[in-house]
């Protein structure tokens, strides 16, 4: 994509200003728990294409906690074995997967929406990936370190501009000088103001030995970074009939094409539904600041039309939860 003007209709990217975005690894607290919820669900989705799942984790300090509504027809998902797998053999799992209330399921058995809420897309061309510039190098750095430091940690980057202003990367058993080392290695000599490399000093203890994690507690970093308003609902363990996470991957399809068909530099998409109703109650997409109702035969935002549109039946989610759900090479990216 063609590098973008300084130009935003959102205050919050003032692209000739200051804008900071996190990222975290595979083996921080929260994202263990939308890892093993996502895991889950693509085991229920190897056996069962149509299984509804609904999932959540929380663990931390020797413990994790399964809890969910599954309606499948699988018969050999091994929670606990899952759980380990992901997060450790030194950790006591409790599970408790109940089936789907029915109250919920009627509105889905009829194609309508799992629950209510509101989704957002977005896309710029401020990057190839089509995200916030801070956000695509906060996740690399990590992504960066990670590959030598397969441990918990977290980057931050604050651009000042289109100049970097800081960096800050903490990082489980690797030391402020080797850690410093590699974060340089990655800037390759770019002028940044101030580093901030293990700032509370060396540490060991990481994951749920030292924190407490919960699936969808990283929404941001999920998402497209914190000057991109996010809709609320989380994604990591939820099948696609729940759009919150359906109708949040065509949201950035919408995006992205609009971005490509319009040549804009940044276009918002918000669609909004009610529980078992099968249409969205609000279809905007706003290019470069203007407002427009997305056509109803462009797209079919019912959640059939969504899944059937974007493949989402398949055992896809374990990856979405490591790094991010956009900007990664997903289908709702390309």
């Amino acid at each position: 994509m063609a590098k973008s003007t300084n130009i935003s209709t959102n205050p919050l990217r003032n692209l000739s200003g200051f804008r900071t975005a996190e990222s975290v690894s595979p083996r921080h607290p929260d994202k263990l728990c939308d890892r093993i919820s996502d895991a889950l669900l693509d085991a229920y989705l190897e056996q069962d294409k149509d299984s509804r799942v609904a999932i959540d984790i929380a663990g931390g300090h020797g413990e994790i906690f399964i809890a969910g509504e599954v309606t499948t027809t699988a018969k050999n998902v091994d929670a606990e074995k899952l759980a380990h797998k992901i997060a450790g053999d030194n950790l006591k799992v409790y599970v408790n997967i109940v089936q789907q209330s029915p109250e919920i399921a009627r509105g889905v058995d009829t194609g309508g929406a799992g629950d209510q809420g509101i989704m957002i897309g977005f896309a710029t061309d401020e990057t190839k990936e089509m995200l916030p510039r801070e956000v695509v190098l906060s996740r690399r750095l990590c992504q960066f370190i990670y590959e030598k430091y397969p441990y918990d940690g977290k980057t931050q980057v604050t651009l000042d501009g289109d100049k970097i202003d800081s960096v800050v990367a903490s990082f489980q058993n690797v030391s402020e000088k080797d850690l410093r080392a590699r974060v340089e290695e990655f800037f390759d000599g770019e002028e940044i103001r101030a580093y901030h490399i293990n700032p509370a000093g060396d540490w060991n203890l990481g994951g749920f030995d030292a924190d407490s994690g919960l699936t969808g507690r990283k929404l941001a970093v999920d998402n497209y970074g914190p000057s991109i308003p996010v809709g609320g609902g989380a994604f990591s363990g939820k099948d696609p009939s729940k759009v919150d996470r359906s109708a949040a991957y065509i949201a950035r399809r919408i995006a992205v094409d609009y971005l490509r068909e319009r040549k804009a530099h940044e276009v918002y998409v918000r669609l909004a539904y009610a529980i078992g109703f099968d249409q969205p109650l609000e279809r905007t997409v706003v290019i470069d600041g203007d407002s427009e109702e997305i056509p109803s035969e462009k797209y079919d935002l019912s959640p059939r039309g969504i899944i059937k549109a974007l493949d989402l039946k398949r055992p896809i989610y374990a990856k979405t939860a490591e790094w991010g759900h956009f900007g990664e090479g997903f289908s709702w990216d390309k």
